[in-house]
């Protein structure tokens, strides 16, 4: 067998190397050995004169074979001093692979099978490496690894060979070997055809396996083990498996580059017919820019737009035609002509005025809400009746959120018969936002008022300008200024986008607003629209909402029915009332679609299992602890306690207001994060009591001896407003009398230092908070007498609601005289104990775990 193979590709040798080729009478006395492999014996006597001592090299990744030759580069001190030593003798070296990439292998990073290779020449390099040209001769087995010096010494024996198959079964093995070995040598294009034929004419079967596996990509480990075996009918299976798996992951990769090959293939065949075209087309006069041009003009002159639009659309054309079709300017004059073509000039869909019809609509998709139905049907009626001629109206829809500002824009635009487009102002800062990008600026577009006509692709849709009191202002301008004309009537009839530079009609736009409050929108907005108020939903209200929308709508998106899912009255209240606290029913929504999920999975966990009846019990185990609960409190009438009412931006607050006295000099503290106007509040309320003292049964020179201190609980949630006034001025007379306050009766007003009460804001959401807590009696300023109406009957049947002009009329109400008192006085300036025992029933009363900054208006 011929050793002139031409030599494998260079690999770097990063790994350690050993010095000196010595026979086993030669080994040094500072050899010491390190491991001992399993075959050796050392009680078996004297050592065989086939038992050798060889400096070693450690190859990482790399397994070198009898009769092949490889180049190596050696870069490391200890491995260039084995291949100094094994060169001083007879140039013979072992080489063994690693079985891992350690920079410094020792004897247990090393296989105990390697080979025995002659050194045919070296070459030292500029660097002081060096580059090898070794044959591989012999495998041997080391019986253990020794170090001398700097170097690793490796003491072993050739491996003997076996052919225990029969001759025929050892050449079918070597047929079916050579034939996986041509398919590999195909499909990978790594071995050229002529080192094919000189393998495939090698006879020795020991010889073929070695030089298989040397030419092949196998992994290092699975060259190893072919290294290793001493059966050569193992050699050949071992190989028939590797070739199996190899040969499939080359047609695998075949597949997916011939894949890929076509696409290019494909790719470039339509690049070169469409250069072919542009060829043929220049050489009979037929120009594509002319072609796009004449499709522009075509458009143009089929279009419904304005004669403003016409001409600006014209001669922006012109100017196109004159341009380079590769030039910057030719393809923003382009997406300027898009813009115009695309706006939907002259495009209405036509309004279904059946009155009866959108009553219909508007009841299936909300529950109440009935100023804001009257409201759409009047604006049907009037459109019907000037055959819809009548200019676009603003509506402006304020309330918490959840109860449903937004859906109730769609249901609009479905009454209507209308396209429905929705764009969200919430954190809007650019005035371009609105109004558009200049066409100076690169990638200047349309602003979102044109951007939504053209998705409606309608003139006269319902667009919703969602969360309007999110705006912002900063250095690039102010939304809200830009929204001025937007929602003008008398202005939007002649809108004009600074990207578009032509007029454009919104006259017939019927804009909806949605806002959580006033606060945000400045007042010539507000001026501009209707606004309309949503307040919060009642536990009645929120029960049949959940019973005829909400259950329906998630027992279908969960696959349920009625059958399988039943949330009792009982067992739907106590998730009202223990899960949620809010006007909306956002989290109701979220909490039943709980409910349904965890149904489902007993459902499906159990087959026997074939309905589930949630009481308030069944609730509770399956949502875990309450979120809200209704502490028990007595409620004595107390002194310097009185329960007020707010307004917060997610509905109506009970606030409770302390008061209390101790020695000092007359200093009022207010604690509980109060805002400036409630500060002032206080301290009116503090002047008043001051000048009234005598009338009011308090001693005159109170201030000179007592000082006061007003908290209002939950100190970490801020609050603020001028509503508090009458529940400050109760609760201080009440501390400084003495006189305790009957705790069923919850009031608000703003008090004057005369003692006037004025009317206040918000009272719907205060007026729903009182009756969620079970108050008795509502103390409201009488210019709020009329705001009533808008409260719910049920509400104004359980609630007595008592308009007071002063407060005088206040403290008459609110204080318990003496006279009266069936039951002995919490007092808590003396630190009195409580009764033990009391006349009246304990009341359950509301008390909020979180809940957002409170003002009262």
């Amino acid at each position: 067998m011929s050793q002139n193979r031409t030599p494998k590709s260079k690999s770097k040798v990063v790994s350690p190397m050993l010095p000196e080729m010595l026979e086993p009478t030669d080994l040094p006395e500072n050899v010491q050995p390190v491991e001992k492999s399993a075959t050796s014996d050392e009680k078996s006597g004297a050592i065989q004169d086939a038992v050798k001592v060889w400096p070693v090299l450690p190859l990482p990744d790399v397994v070198i074979f009898p009769n092949s030759i490889s180049p190596l580069f050696v870069v490391r001190a200890q491995s260039i001093a084995a291949l100094d030593a094994a060169s001083a003798t007879d140039h013979k070296i072992l080489i063994v692979t690693q079985k891992n990439a350690a920079e410094s292998p020792k004897a247990s990073d090393l296989y105990e099978v390697g080979t025995v290779s002659q050194i045919l020449q070296t070459q030292r390099l500029p660097d002081n490496s060096l580059r090898v040209f070794i044959e591989g001769q012999e495998i041997v087995r080391v019986q253990e690894y020794m170090e001398a010096e700097k170097i690793l010494m490796a003491r072993g024996e050739p491996l003997q060979f076996t052919q225990s198959a029969p001759e025929k079964r050892l050449l079918a093995m070597r047929r079916a070997v050579l034939n996986q070995f041509e398919t590999y040598a195909r499909l990978s294009e790594r071995i050229p055809e002529d080192l094919f034929l000189n393998i495939k004419s090698i006879e020795d079967p020991l010889a073929l396996c070695h030089m298989i596996a040397n030419y092949s990509a196998f992994k290092t480990t699975d060259k190893q083990a072919v290294l290793e075996i001493t059966e050569i009918a193992q050699k050949f299976l071992q190989l028939s498996k590797i070739f199996s798996v190899e040969n499939e992951l080359l047609g695998l990769e075949g597949k997916i580059l011939n894949q890929v090959r076509n696409q290019i293939g494909k790719n470039q065949k339509e690049y070169f017919l469409s250069e072919q075209l542009k060829v043929i087309e220049k050489e009979l006069g037929i120009n594509e820019e002319d072609i796009e041009l004449e499709e522009l003009q075509k458009a143009i002159d089929e279009s419904k737009m304005s004669k403003e639009a016409r001409e600006k659309a014209q001669r922006e054309l012109n100017r196109m035609a004159r341009m380079a079709p590769m030039s910057p300017e030719s393809t923003v004059s382009r997406s300027y002509i898009e813009w115009l073509l695309d706006y939907p000039w002259g495009i209405r869909t036509e309004d279904k005025i059946d009155l009866v019809r959108a009553l219909r609509i508007l009841n299936h998709d909300h529950y109440g809400l009935e100023k804001v139905k009257e409201r759409i049907l009047e604006y049907l009626a009037v459109l019907r009746l000037v055959s819809g001629k009548m200019r676009g109206s603003i509506l402006c829809l304020v309330g918490p959120p959840g109860v449903g500002k937004t859906s109730l824009a769609k249901s609009i635009a479905r009454a209507m018969g209308r396209k429905f487009v929705r764009f969200s102002l919430g954190g809007v800062r650019d005035e371009a936002e609105i109004r558009g990008h200049r066409r100076t600026y690169i990638g200047a577009l349309p602003g979102k008022i044109i951007q939504m006509l053209k998705k409606a692709e309608s003139e006269n849709p319902v667009l919703l300008l969602d969360e309007i009191d999110k705006m912002n202002a900063d250095f690039r301008g102010d939304p809200a200024s830009a929204l001025l004309e937007v929602l003008d009537p008398e202005q939007n009839k002649s809108f004009n986008d600074h990207y578009m530079e032509v007029d454009v009609d919104l006259s017939r736009v019927l804009f909806v607003t949605t806002a959580n409050t006033t606060d945000g929108i400045p007042w010539a907005l507000q001026d501009r629209m209707e606004i309309i108020r949503l307040p919060g939903y009642t536990r009645l209200e929120k029960m049949k909402i959940a019973r005829h929308f909400l259950i329906p709508r998630l027992l279908k998106e969960h696959g349920l029915d009625r059958e399988r899912f039943d949330l009792t009255p009982e067992g739907l209240e106590f998730v009202i009332d223990s899960y949620t606290r809010e006007a909306g029913v956002r989290n109701l929504h979220r909490e039943i679609a709980s409910l349904c999920r965890k149904v489902a999975r007993k459902l499906g966990e159990s087959e026997s299992v074939k309905k589930i009846t949630l009481t308030p019990e069944t609730v509770r185990a399956l949502l875990g602890p309450v979120h809200y609960k209704d502490a028990e409190v007595e409620l004595l009438p107390e002194i310097g306690t009185v329960t007020g009412l707010a307004w917060t931006e997610v509905g109506g607050e009970i606030l409770s207001v302390e008061a209390t006295t101790m020695p000092g000099k007359g200093v009022l503290q207010l604690t509980g994060k109060l805002g400036d106007v409630m500060q002032e509040s206080a301290k009116a309320a503090f002047s008043y009591i001051r000048a009234n003292a005598e009338r009011l049964g308090i001693a005159p020179d109170f201030y000179e001896k007592k000082d006061i201190h007003v908290h209002l609980p939950e100190g970490a949630i801020p609050k603020d407003g001028p509503s508090a006034g009458v529940a400050l001025v109760t609760a201080l007379v009440s501390v400084l009398s003495g006189v305790p306050v009957r705790r069923d009766i919850a009031m608000t007003g703003e008090i004057t230092l005369r003692g006037k009460v004025l009317k206040i804001g918000g009272l719907k959401e205060k007026v729903i908070a009182a009756h969620r807590a079970k108050m008795v009696k509502v103390l409201i300023p009488a210019d709020n007498l009329d705001d009533l109406e808008e409260v719910s009957a049920l509400v104004r049947k359980q609630v007595e609601f008592i308009p007071v002009h002063d407060v005088n009329e206040v403290l008459q109400l609110a204080l318990v005289r003496k006279e009266d008192l069936q039951q002995p006085v919490v007092a808590k300036p003396e630190n009195e104990k409580p009764p033990k025992k009391a006349t009246r029933k304990p009341v359950k009363r509301t008390v909020r775990k979180i809940r957002p900054s409170v003002h009262l208006k």
